[in-house]
């Protein structure tokens, strides 16, 4: 091991201006993740009642904190996801210098643990900075943190490097590298869904969510386990949708379409259907968080403006600032995903070069190949989303039947899935600039 992380580091210090960038992302990523757990857990440290003098009376109580704990922590979803995508991205960049290793006389498995590894140096920069900027933070503003919270530091900066190595070494468990340069993904059989690791992680998430979960939610008694098991559900469920209606709509389009970008868009999802299940994962989930709060967000104000006259300038306050801030942290994991998103795309087009080089050298045009892959993601998106959507209404609709009364089920969230949808559908958008340089004839030499 002490040899696999002394070739690592050697390999990121003579990385390219490529690698760079990929080694940037990671860093970003990794920055991300710490900053939320950090955050996590100086909120956590706090023990009883408190007057704090930032968010209106939401750090106040214990109850609150527990709420904003958990929407820190569920952060990390789509932050471990953008991870895996850069470090798929970043093992098809390095392709020739896999080569090198395995002619050398490194095993597959040394290869992907050096790659590994790599990621982990990526996150610890991304980690150190975060943690850096966040105890001078501290300093500044809290006189006397409690002991609590510098261990948490301490075990946070620590455990993002050794999550970030962990989840590229997932994410890079099927590349094998030939020592003739050639990089290759083991793809499961064809048709098979998500593996025990998604499910797991899911039964996680749900646990998790159950326990922690606030047992109010803007004022009115509700079942948190119940929404919290519809997001979740309904989440993994939108997977399976993207998965099934891949494979179906591939084998569906393949036989029957005369366009060419549409029939290269069915290959590429009948080749591998659960392609775009594993990429468009937690946008899903943020969809469907995105549309139940949204109608939340709609019914709960409504019913606070009708009783503005009741309610003193405090209470006010702190309602609209938690809805704010929850929006605020939903947004957030919208980017995370989309940038994602993006990364995923330009890693297929990286894992793909050669066989698009041979379309382009074939008479392809580009803009079929670049309509392709926006097929690619809008076609087996377009179902998954819709369900996604569906689920946040569920929950819009029946947090609005609880309300005091009865309010009026809120059409606003109706819009949202759409502008998941549009917003997917430009972040695929964003890799096509990388096509004119995957469709390169010397692409061809490399097998």
């Amino acid at each position: 091991m002490r040899t696999d992380l002394r070739l690592a580091l050697l390999l990121t210090r003579g990385s390219d201006r490529r690698e760079w960038w990929r080694v940037t992302l990671t860093a970003v990523g990794a920055g991300l993740a710490t900053g939320f757990m950090l955050a996590a857990a100086a909120i956590a440290s706090l023990r009883g009642q408190f007057s704090v003098s930032i968010g209106n009376g939401l750090l106040d109580r214990p109850g609150e904190r527990s709420g904003i704990v958990l929407a820190l922590l569920l952060l990390l979803v789509p932050v471990l996801g953008f991870l895996g995508q850069c470090a798929r991205i970043g093992a098809v960049h390095r392709d020739r210098r896999l080569a090198g290793l395995r002619l050398a006389g490194a095993s597959p498995a040394q290869v992907r643990r050096i790659a590994a590894l790599e990621t982990g140096l990526a996150c610890l920069a991304g980690a150190a900075v975060t943690t850096v900027f966040s105890v001078l933070l501290v300093l500044g503003e809290w006189r006397n943190p409690p002991a609590l919270a510098w261990a948490g530091f301490a075990g946070i900066a620590v455990a993002v490097p050794l999550l970030g190595a962990l989840v590229s070494a997932l994410a890079l468990r099927r590349v094998v590298a030939s020592p003739l340069g050639w990089v290759r993904r083991v793809r499961p059989s064809r048709g098979r869904g998500p593996g025990a690791a998604f499910l797991g992680a899911a039964l996680v998430i749900l646990v998790v969510g159950l326990f922690t979960a606030p047992v109010t939610f803007g004022g009115f008694d509700t079942a948190p386990a119940l929404v919290f098991g519809v997001v979740i559900l309904t989440g993994v469920g939108a997977v399976w949708v993207t998965g099934a209606t891949a494979r179906l709509t591939g084998r569906r389009l393949a036989a029957r379409t005369g366009n060419p970008a549409t029939l290269i868009a069915a290959e590429r999802l009948r080749d591998d259907p659960w392609a775009a299940a594993r990429t468009h994962a937690a946008v899903l989930l943020v969809t469907v968080v995105g549309t139940g709060f949204t109608g939340i967000r709609q019914v709960l104000l409504d019913i606070l403006h009708a009783r503005g006259p009741e309610m003193m300038a405090w209470d006010m306050s702190f309602y609209t600032t938690g809805v704010n801030l929850t929006g605020a942290a939903i947004l957030v994991a919208l980017m995370i995903t989309l940038s994602g998103l993006a990364v995923g795309t330009a890693e297929s087009l990286a894992a793909r070069r050669r066989g698009l080089a041979a379309q382009a050298a074939a008479g392809v045009p580009h803009a079929v190949l670049g309509r392709a892959l926006l097929l690619e993601t809008a076609l087996p998106l377009a179902p998954a989303v819709a369900l996604a959507g569906a689920g946040g209404m569920a929950i819009s609709t029946w947090y609005a039947w609880l309300a005091d009364g009865g309010a009026a089920v809120p059409v606003l969230p109706l819009l949202i899935p759409v502008a998941v949808y549009a917003a997917c559908l430009l972040a695929a958008a964003t890799s096509l600039p990388l096509l004119r340089r995957s469709v390169h004839p010397t692409e061809l030499r490399f097998t």
